[in-house]
Parts: structure tokens; sequence; C-alpha cells
């Protein structure tokens, strides 16, 4: 916009107005004997050519076509102008080129000129100005007639000395008073108490409005926050804007404020934005207790002073929720957070008085709730406290969750302090006849002052109840009150709360189905793996496994020591895709799979072979029971795993891995490696066959099995890891133990990690030749004799007499079918162990089978005496043939 264009649109003068209208003077005859500039301008006439002329040459009744407009029709009449002017009226105005124009006149009889009416005497004046101009100009004046009286926007004039001066009908509604009353004010005395919020301006009035007078320069938008007079003791909120008021010449007349009430608008933005930060900040863990603290902390102290959580036991301990009678509803205080200087009491705590957080003090004697001897039949039970589940997803070896007490620095309650022992969650007893009663008894929300009770619904069920209170005063927080901060809550808050609460059930809800599946899939896992290493004459053994943290779940790693035949062990470490229950179930799917094909003497290629076409049968049926339609992925697809067969008497390890990380291994030097182990695929993908590979592993030599998770890590590589873990494990002077917790504390830090970890030590031991006699024979009956003779003179020698009698038996028995069934060589052993072994070794490879003979047979009845007086048999394959095995138990000294 143009400043020409600036100015004329602030010149208010109305267009029928003297100094600027055409105007002409008429004599009593109405000739033409003054013309204005502005009539010439108007009408193209200059004053040679209009005066002496009758004013019908210049203006007629009746346009050419012989009607007038309508809205010019009916403008003739009083209308605005000096008070003067009788009337206007509407003529058709001919311009010396020939044009028509509307204008509307207004004639103003001059003093003195009735008693003098003749020619040439000034009898009256007339004026007169387009139609067009004149309604714009009225449009003007009714914007500001409506600026005054009807706008909602409270409108007020200061002068240079920001004293009030004018103020329009809308700020006079703000004031509770009429104009007069409050004129002449500064602005100080109108809203002593309120301040600017808009960062960047001065907090005051006086201050915005001086800097505007001196700058020149108008500001929008700024937030003031105070209490109008008409509404003493509830804060609104304006939005602001100032400009200089200036006279035609720029001087400083004053400054004008327009202010609008926002206050509805701020509180659905404030709303609004603590819903956003509800969806941001409530339900980031799958734990009830956090989630509590979550809701706890977005609603204090912008929506409540202070918030507290009851959850019922079956959601913090994970069963389903409460549909009962509020008799059936154990509550836990699982958080509570105020705001600094609220103090409201705690109806859940009748017994005793509140802290400053308006909630007894658990460490005050006397102060913790008890149960009553006769409960009121409508008060919800409790009983002793529990521990509420563990900090690490109770799992049972981390710390357990605490109890709320009094409110730490800021008005958090800190339990134990940050990072200390949490305690178990108190109970809360509600009186008959409180709101947290009566919501649980209606199973809706209760608003009782400035106390709202919604409960925790979720699938017809009731999870707990949260309890928003205002407490006294506009503000608990200590800061500057929000606006319209009342003490008790509205429609718009208490539906507000009702989605918070229902956000937080929905996350509660989820917590407690989780809680529910890792505590199922921890026992299950628990009872899976193995409890204690039995002690074995070939190794030495430590371990230590750690779950997986709260976010990830339970994992399926695994590990088992297996004793085989011949003093020999198995060692396996297995990992299972994926977590939860159904990861636990595969894993121990897989540990007893391993156990059995182990217990058959089978090479580990060979189990590794067996395992993966069991992996790979079940996803087969459910494709053939569904149709063939694909079903959702299997964790037992994918798993990975690593089995080793370690023998004392040869001092030789065989291995084979199944996509699974190879062993660490530290010779008694204290040198270590990691064996390039042939890398079979994970189990179930197929494809590629396995391979074994032995290695001699000298007495005294560290075989270290482990899972991804202890090695891999956010925060570094394999590689990385599996240096660490060579760096530990070198250290020959510590136990075994000793080298677990290092290795732990070095590779997992902080007790758990995204995935869960299992460590398997070995230390290898050998059989002393003194434990241990092989002698070869040849396949002739003469050799049944030869091994009886050469068992029993070992067994006198080890002392052990008393079982000659039934090794006889055995060696012949063995011998005799090795002879008759088999071919030579044949090999005999003795193992002198935490049993004896006896080993018949052939070069056939068809198993003897136990079998009950007929009455009339003559044979068959061998093989069954032999299993009545052993512990127990098999049969081991071997690249040259087989050996059948035997195990008797020692004599007690023996043992002993």
């Amino acid at each position: 916009m143009s400043a020409a264009s600036t100015a004329e649109s602030a010149d208010f003068r109305g267009p029928l107005d003297i100094t600027r209208a055409a105007t002409v003077v008429l004599d009593a005859e109405s000739t033409v004997i003054g013309w204005s500039p502005a009539a010439a301008e108007l009408l193209g006439y200059g004053p040679s050519d209009a005066l002496g002329r009758p004013l019908t040459a210049f203006l007629s009744v009746r346009p050419a076509g012989g009607t007038l407009p309508a809205e010019a029709s009916g403008a003739a009449g009083p209308g605005p102008g000096p008070p003067s002017l009788v009337g206007n009226e509407i003529h058709v105005a001919r311009t010396r080129d020939g044009r028509e124009l509307l204008v509307a006149t207004a004639t103003c009889p001059l003093p003195g000129a009735a008693g003098a009416s003749g020619p040439g005497t000034p009898d009256r004046i007339l004026v007169a100005a387009e139609v067009e101009a004149l309604l714009h100009w009225e449009s003007r004046i009714a914007l500001l007639q409506g600026l005054a009286t009807q706008s909602p926007v409270g409108l007020a004039i200061y002068d240079t000395d920001l004293r009030l001066s004018w103020s329009n009908t809308a700020y006079e509604r703000e004031m509770g008073q009429p104009l007069a009353a409050f004129r002449g004010k500064r602005a100080e005395e109108l809203y002593g108490a309120g301040s600017f919020v808009t960062p960047g301006y001065p907090h005051t009035l006086a201050g915005v409005m001086r800097q505007v007078l001196d700058t020149g320069e108008p500001v929008l938008d700024l937030h003031f926050r105070g209490q109008p007079p008409s509404d003493p003791g509830r804060d609104h909120l304006w939005s602001c804007a100032y400009y200089r008021l200036e006279d035609a010449h720029g001087h400083a007349l004053g400054v004008c404020e327009d202010a609008f009430d926002i206050t509805d608008r701020y509180r659905v933005q404030e709303r609004l934005t603590l819903l956003v930060e509800a969806g941001r900040r409530i339900g980031t863990v799958l734990d009830v207790a956090t989630t509590a603290e979550e809701i706890a902390e977005v609603a204090v102290p912008d929506f409540a002073a202070t918030v507290r959580v009851d959850v019922t036991r079956a959601a913090v301990t994970g069963e389903t929720a409460a549909v009962g009678s509020p008799a059936d509803m154990t509550l836990l205080r699982v958080a509570e957070r105020s705001a600094p200087g609220s103090g409201t009491p705690d109806p859940g705590f009748p017994a005793s008085g509140p802290t400053e957080t308006g909630r007894p003090d658990p460490y005050r004697p006397g102060a913790s709730p008890t149960v009553t001897d006769s409960p009121d039949p409508g008060r919800p039970e409790t009983g002793p406290t529990k521990t509420g589940p563990t900090g690490n997803g109770a799992t049972g070896s981390g710390p357990t969750a605490t109890a709320r007490g009094p409110a730490g620095p800021g008005g958090t309650n800190s339990p134990g302090g940050p990072g200390g022992p949490r305690q178990p969650y108190p109970p809360v007893d509600y009186p008959p006849g409180s709101p947290q009663n009566r919501s649980l008894s209606s199973g809706g929300l209760v608003l009782d002052e400035g106390t709202l009770v919604v409960p925790l619904r979720t699938g017809g069920g009731i999870l707990g109840l949260v309890t928003f209170d205002r407490g006294e005063g506009s503000d608990a927080s200590g800061r500057s009150p929000g606006p319209d901060r009342a003490t008790t809550f509205d429609n718009g808050e208490v539906a507000l709360a009702d989605e918070l609460a229902a956000r937080a059930a929905v996350c509660i809800d989820n917590a407690r189905r989780y809680t529910r599946e890792r505590t199922a899939s921890l026992a299950l896992q628990r009872q899976l793996l193995p409890h204690h290493l039995p002690p074995q004459s070939a190794v030495e053994t430590a371990y230590r496994y750690l779950p997986a943290d709260d976010v990830t779940g339970v994992g399926g790693d695994w590990f088992d020591v297996i004793p085989l035949s011949g003093t020999r062990v198995g060692l396996v470490v297995g990992d299972v895709v994926g977590h939860g229950l159904q990861a636990a179930a595969t894993m121990g799917r897989l540990r007893t799979s391993v156990r059995a094909f182990a217990q058959l003497d089978m090479a580990p290629d060979e189990l590794l072979t067996r395992l993966d076409d069991l992996v790979g049968q079940p996803a087969e049926d459910r494709s053939d029971a569904c149709g063939g339609a694909v079903e959702t992925y299997d964790v037992t697809t994918g798993a990975t795993c690593l089995y080793a067969v370690y023998d004392p008497v040869s001092r030789r390890c065989v291995m084979a891995r199944a996509g699974h990380l190879p062993p660490a291994i530290v010779g008694p030097g204290g040198e270590v490696s990691f064996p390039d182990l042939p890398a079979g695929p994970p189990l179930g993908l197929g494809g590629l066959p396995f391979e074994s590979m032995e290695i001699d592993l000298p007495v005294g030599s560290l075989l270290a099995l482990f899972t991804d998770g202890l090695v891999e890590a956010r925060d570094h590589d394999i590689g990385r890891g599996l240096d660490t873990l060579g760096q530990v494990l070198g250290d020959r002077s510590a136990s075994l133990e000793e080298l677990c917790d290092r290795a732990v504390s070095e590779l997992v830090p902080g007790g758990t990690s995204a995935d869960d970890t299992a460590l398997l030590l070995v230390r290898t031991r050998a059989l002393g030749a003194d434990r241990v006699a092989d002698w070869e024979l040849t396949a002739e009956p003469v050799s049944v004799g030869r091994a009886r003779e050469l068992a029993t003179g070992q067994l006198e020698a080890w002392g052990l007499e008393e079982l000659a009698f039934a090794t006889q038996l055995v060696v012949s028995e063995l011998v005799t079918n090795a002879v008759r069934y088999a071919g030579g060589p044949l090999g005999l052993r003795l193992i002198r162990d935490r049993t004896l072994v006896c080993e018949v070794a052939d070069t056939g490879h068809t198993s003897p089978h136990l079998r009950h003979s007929a009455a009339d047979d003559e044979g068959g009845r061998g093989l069954f005496i032999v299993a009545q007086l052993v512990q127990r048999w098999g049969t081991r394959y071997t690249p040259t043939g087989k050996t059948i095995w035997t195990e008797q138990a020692l004599p007690p000294a023996e043992a002993g």
C-alpha cells in the first residue's frame, strides 16, 4: 500500500464534509453564485462556466434512464454528517464530458438568508459527493462503531504517560465497570499481578508499552497472563498487540492495546500437548511400575498437584485383571508423585498421617499400613506385603521393586535413592465412601471436588486406579500458575484424565502380559537348564548363564555337560533364534534331543545331522497339516549348536558345530586359540553336511564354550569380544569360577544385555595308566577263557575282588558274542573310574539286542543276564567296528 492510499484510508472526514466535498452556493432561485474547486474537479466545469447558471443545468432529479438504482432510492433522508445538514438527496449529475454520476447532496441554509431573498444573494449551500464514496465512508464509520461497541477484542488507548484514556465495550466487560470508573489509571493498577510470558520482551505492561512508544515498532501476539478484575482468583491468558498512535504531524499521542482472551484455546492446546507428551513418555518399557511412574511424571505438575497410581497385585505379578468385587482387588501403591509444596491427605493410609507428599511415611515406626482383624465388607482386603516383580523382569537375580517412600528432591519419590534397592510395594486400603472405593465399586471415574479418580480398565477388568489431586491453591508447583488452573476439574479435564488413564491401562496391560510371559519363560528356562553339573572324572567345569534384559525378553541360550560311556564327556552349547516363551520351549526341546542322541554314542557330526533333521521336521508337518500353507516363522530354524566329546583316556576331543562360534582353547602354558572348526549351517537349513575336527588336548587345557551374547554387543563387534575373552582366559593362576566372574564382568558389565549369555568353562583331566587296562585278543573260542583270566587278575590288582564273579560273566558273554557273530581282532578294556567300565570291541557292525527267551530256547539269555548284573550297558560304533560297554557300581568302600 502506497503512502498516499494509506493517508486516504486514514482520513475519516465524510465525503459531504465542506472541506472536501463539491460545494455550490445558491441564491433563492437556485442559481449558482459560488463554485468550489472540488465541484470543478467532480463535474469538469470551471467557475466561469458554472456561475449564473441554474442548478438544474448540472443536477437532475432523475437519471437519463428514468429510475434510480435500488441502493440510491432508499438513501434519501437524514444521514450521517454535521448536525446542520438537514438531509441527503440522490441526484444525477452531468459532467462536462457527458457522463452521468450518481451523487448524494445535502443543503444548509445560510444564517440571515431568509430576509434577503433576492437574486444573487446567497441563500443556501449545497454539497455533493459520489454515492459510492459516501457508502464507503459509512462502512468505515460502522467499523469504528463495531470496534467500540460490538467487538470481542478488548481495545484500550493509553496516553504518553501510560494512563488509560479510552476503551471499548469488551474492555469494560473485562474490568467489570464502566470506563469512567477506571479512566486515567495506569496499566499496573489494572493488572498489577499479571506479566507477559512471551520470551524476548519485557514482562510488565509498562515495559512493553514504553518500548512501543520509544521505538514506534508495533508488537503482535504477546501472551499476557493475569487475573481480570471481573474474574478475580482465576488466571486468564490474552494475546496482545501494541502500536503507537500519532497525530497528523507524526507526534506520539499514546499507545493502542488490542487484547483477545485465548484462555480456552490455550487450555485446549495445553491438553493436546499433554496427550502428545503422554503418548511419547508412557509405555516406553514393558514394566508395570515404570509405566505407573511415567503417567505420574507426565501429569505433575501441569495437570495435577499429586498423582497416585495403585495397581492390583494381579497386574504386578502378571496375572489376569481383576473382574470381581472391590473386596477381591488388593491394590498396591506402585507410583506417587507430588509437586513441591503440595500436601494432600492420602485416604489409602487412614491410620497414618500424611508426609509432605501427602502419604504416610513407611519408614516411620507404626506408620506402615496394616490389615484389620475384621475388615469392612466393602473394604479392599489387604494381606501381607509381597515382593513385587524383580528389577530384571522377575528373574530372581536382580534388585526388587520398591515401595514409594517420602518424596525425594524435586518431589520425586525416590525409594532408597537413585539406583538403590527396590522395596516391596505397600498395599493400600481405601475406606468406604472414599472416591477410590466408590470408583472400585462402580467401575467408573469419580470426581469429588479437587480429587479425580479414574480406574485403569482393560478387557472388562480393572487393573488399578489413578488418583489426580489438585490440592489447595491454584498451583502446587511453586511456579507461576498456569492459565485458568482451578482447584477442580472441568468436563474437558475429566475427559483428558480418562484418556490418560486409558493409555496407561493399555501400557500396563501390555506390561502385565509381558511379565506373565517372561515369568513363565524364565521358570521354564530354569527348569530346562541344568541346575548343577555333577562332578566328572574327565573334566572340571564351571558355568554362567545370564538372561537377557527386560526389554529383549527371555532368550534361548543353553548348555549342558553329558556323561558318556568309557568315562568320556559330551559338551554342548547352543543358541535359539528369538526370545520369549517359544524360544525357551524350543531350547528345552533341543537340549533334550541332544542328550538323547548323545546317549546313543553318536559322533558329533552325526549328532548334528540327526538334530538338523529333527529341527526341519516340525515345519514340514505344520505345512502338510495346513494344506501346504506357509506358517509363521519357526524359532527352531536357524538355531546354532556346538557339540564336543572329550575322552580322558586318549586326551583327544572331537567337535563339530552348526552355525555356532568356535570354542576358545587355552593350552597349559596360557596360549589362547580359536580353532578353525568347519562351520556347518545353522540347524534346520540343511543342504550342507557337518564336519568334525579332532584335537589333542594336553592335561590341564582349558576349553571355553559360549554364545554370541557374551562376545557381541551394541558397542563392539565379535572380534573385540573374542580378544577380551582370550585375555581373561589366559590367566592360568585363576580358578574356573574366578575366570567365569571375570569374563562376565569384562564382557557384560551391566549384568544383562540385549541377548542372553551362556558360558561353559572346562578344564581337561586324564585317566592314569594305573586306572586303565586293555588287551587285544584273537577271535577264537580260547580267547573267552583268556579274557576271564585277564579281567580277574586286573580286578585283584585294583582290590575289586567283590566284582570278580559278575565281571567274569560279563566278559564271557561279551567276548563269546564277539567270537561267534563278529570278527577279530578283539579288544578288551577295563576302566576303574566312579564305576567299573568293561568294554569289548570287535569289527562287526551289528548291535546285540536284549530279548526274552522262551522256555524251550537253548540260547538268548546271556545278554539278559548281563543286563541284570550291571547298572547300564550299550553299544558304541567306531570307524573299525563297534564296542559293547557295561558299567558296574563299585563297592561302597571303593566308591567313597
